[in-house]
């Protein structure tokens, strides 16, 4: 089973509590909760300070610096956010 990530920041949406929400208040299964609330993104930052924002997280889970920014680096820019 593949896993759905969010389509923002990548994170693994392995629960649907991790779901964001659509203004009517539906789960959003593109986006995480972090990025996503009530229909709308909580922030309006660039795919560069998505990259600064994620990278303390995934090192917090393990990865090292430089193998946590290249991976986002490769992967964001794919994801529907930042692909439009």
């Amino acid at each position: 089973m593949d896993i759905k990530m969010c389509q923002s920041c990548a994170m693994p949406l392995e629960d649907e509590k991790l779901f964001g929400d659509n203004e009517n208040g539906t789960k959003n299964d593109d986006y995480c909760n972090y990025c996503f609330k009530n229909g709308k993104f909580t922030g309006n930052e660039t795919l560069e300070e998505m990259i600064e924002i994620c990278v303390p997280h995934m090192v917090e889970h393990g990865f090292e610096e430089s193998k946590a920014r290249e991976m986002l680096n490769a992967t964001l820019p794919k994801l529907k956010r930042w692909s439009q």
